[in-house]
């Protein structure tokens, strides 16, 4: 008889290894969506028992209370309380706990068993706990519980063998049902008393060893330096930039060679007309000319995830603590703040880890100024066409100081932002102080950083197989209707749709130096900031034929000055050229007003900088 699909839900404390274990599990079958109603990434994946039950676990967002202090929490507090809309209520949920570091996962457990959920503690990273000579009795912590414990290393094969043997067995008794739900919002005072008997309870069942490990410590004697922390974190993020360029080039040039060779197939095999255009210049020039960016994109998530990994994001937010309240941001901001070096969207989720609403929303307005991978395809492109490829001071590459450059005004910016927001819109706010648990170093779990790279790789390549591609149809329809009259001698493409379109935009641009062609691409390039780099390609193919389908970055340096070309940098660091990320703002914010404000600063600060910097370009002899 086929058994039962088994619902598990995961919860634990931040930095529990909470999400290795799930990766442990699941593999790669696992998907990310939405949860219903809110824009809160939500990890579901499956797997097999040893008896071969089928077993569909969610991975909740990290809490230490069910308090709902913050849309993370609430969302953990409503899916294990069965009050999550469009979920299935879990019959199991496994409550993980970094075996180094159990005060505050065992209170969140104490709060929990009050749901009446079936649960079992999960002692995670027991190898670690081990090697520092922590010794915890299993079976002793089991019956001060109340639950069953079972110990796991997610990180290593065969690692959660006796988790899998557990569910089995406690699955096989869950007919029963949950017990009577006694859980309500707890008061600092019973808050206080249930970490009061959590720390009786480790005393009781955990023994520390003698002579502590002194590894965290000295090295975060170094990177919470306020002086020499601050210069560990440049540099990484120096290091982190000039990959970017150096790492990515020889995996660019292959992809760019292919598509190059593609575009030349379809060339010389389809006859000259609609079809060779539409198939050469729309999708090869349009779609390929953002896909040959996918290594710089996965170089910047693989660095996020190795600091993610190894415990330096919360010493880095740690750190920024001072700097960042100095304009108006609590230091929780920062994790927020660098994931949207990935992705604004990401990041404007992220948020929810800060309780205050205030705190929350400086940090939604901004995070749309840190420089996210879709910009990387436009820096890229101008970049490689009007900076040489040399090195300055005998090691350093010119290209990737000018993009760190690009990311160190959006990080500016940013707190230059938060600050005038601050002193002219929340001027009757205190910040909260900032407390953060900071976990112990860690190994980076090469499967949980292959996961999670792979992840985010698929995730751009479907968006350039949606988004860019219908963007690029709609332009390549623009650029090629309707068709020049017998006789013309002017390209075909001054005759098009695209090419009205651009010239009745152009005077509005002009004082920025952005041509008609410039004005097709920003455009579209509203759906997606990289769509702007598929809309050049695709126009100046179409004006220019077979040699500009092949070289848009040879193109652009002979159609543009260089004042134009710092002039549009400069409008990307600013421009919300992102329909996605104003969706969520007004989704995360609960209000077309903050979406609105967003937008308007936004597109008042690019147009004044492309001007600012044009100009002075212009003045300089760059014009």
């Amino acid at each position: 008889m086929e058994l039962p699909l088994l619902h598990l839900a995961l919860v634990g404390t931040p930095n529990s290894g909470k999400t290795s274990l799930f990766n442990a599990l699941t593999g790669s079958r696992q998907k990310v969506a939405n949860y219903p109603g809110v824009t809160v990434e939500r990890k579901e994946g499956f797997f097999v028992t040893p008896v071969g039950r089928q077993v569909s676990v969610v991975d909740l967002p990290g809490t230490y209370s069910l308090r709902g202090r913050s849309p993370d929490e609430e969302i953990t507090r409503d899916f294990v309380l069965g009050k999550a809309t469009g979920e299935t209520v879990p019959d199991l949920v496994l409550c993980v706990a970094d075996s180094t570091n159990l005060r505050l996962t065992i209170r969140l457990l104490l709060e929990l068993k009050r749901t009446g959920r079936p649960m079992i503690l999960v002692l995670n990273m027991f190898d670690i706990a081990n090697r520092r000579g922590i010794t915890v009795d299993v079976e002793r912590l089991a019956k001060e519980l109340g639950v069953p414990v079972v110990t796991s290393i997610a990180v290593r094969k065969g690692g959660t063998a006796d988790l899998l043997a557990l569910t089995d067995e406690i699955s096989a008794k869950l007919a029963a049902g949950p017990q009577k739900n006694s859980w309500r919002a707890l008061s600092v005072s019973e808050l206080r008393a249930t970490q009061r008997e959590a720390d009786r309870i480790i005393a009781d069942c955990v023994s520390l060893p003698a002579s502590p490990d002194t590894w965290t410590a000295r090295i975060d004697a170094i990177v919470l330096h306020p002086v020499g922390g601050l210069i560990v974190l440049a540099l990484i993020l120096f290091v982190m930039f000039q990959a970017v360029f150096a790492w990515a080039q020889p995996l660019m040039e292959l992809l760019n060679s292919g598509f190059d060779a593609l575009g030349e197939l379809v060339h010389n095999t389809l006859p000259a007309g609609l079809l060779q255009s539409f198939l050469q210049n729309g999708v090869i020039s349009g779609v390929g000319s953002v896909i040959v960016f996918l290594p710089q994109i996965i170089i910047i998530f693989l660095f996020i995830l190795l600091l993610e990994d190894f415990g330096y994001m919360a010493r880095a937010a740690f750190l920024m603590d001072r700097i960042m309240g100095g304009a108006g941001l609590h230091g929780r901001a920062f994790i927020p703040l660098l994931s949207s070096f990935a992705c604004a969207i990401p990041g404007i989720m992220a948020t929810r880890v800060i309780d205050n609403k205030r705190d929350r929303l400086t940090t939604i307005l901004i995070a749309p100024l840190m420089t996210c991978s879709a910009r990387i395809p436009v820096y890229t492109l101008i970049i490689s066409a009007f900076i040489p490829a040399r090195d300055v001071w005998g090691f350093i590459n010119l290209q990737g100081l000018v993009m760190f450059g690009l990311y160190a005004t959006g990080i500016v910016s940013a707190l230059a932002v938060s600050f005038l927001i601050k002193f002219f819109m929340l001027r009757d706010f205190a910040p909260a102080p900032f407390m953060l648990e900071l976990p112990d170093y860690k190994m980076p779990r090469l499967k949980s950083i292959a996961i999670g790279v792979y992840t985010r790789a698929k995730m751009f390549l479907h968006r350039a197989g949606t988004t860019i591609f219908s963007m690029m149809v709609l332009i390549w329809f623009l650029a090629s209707f309707p068709q020049p009259p017998a006789g013309a001698t002017e390209p075909a493409i001054d005759f098009s749709l695209a090419a009205i379109i651009g010239k009745a935009l152009e005077p509005l641009l002009a004082p920025v130096g952005f041509n008609w062609q410039i004005a097709v691409a920003l455009i579209p390039g509203m759906a997606a900031r990289e769509v702007a780099v598929a809309a050049l390609g695709t126009v100046y193919a179409i004006e220019g034929g077979k040699e500009a389908a092949e070289q848009i970055g040879q193109v652009l340096a002979t159609k543009w000055s260089l004042a134009t070309a710092l002039s549009m940098l400069a409008w990307y660091i600013f421009a919300p050229q992102c329909a996605s990320t104003l969706a969520v703002i007004r989704r995360e914010t609960g209000s077309w007003t903050w979406m609105g404000v967003t937008f308007t600063y936004m597109l008042v600060l690019a147009y004044a900088a492309s001007f600012v910097t044009y100009n002075v370009a212009v003045a300089l002899g760059a014009g």
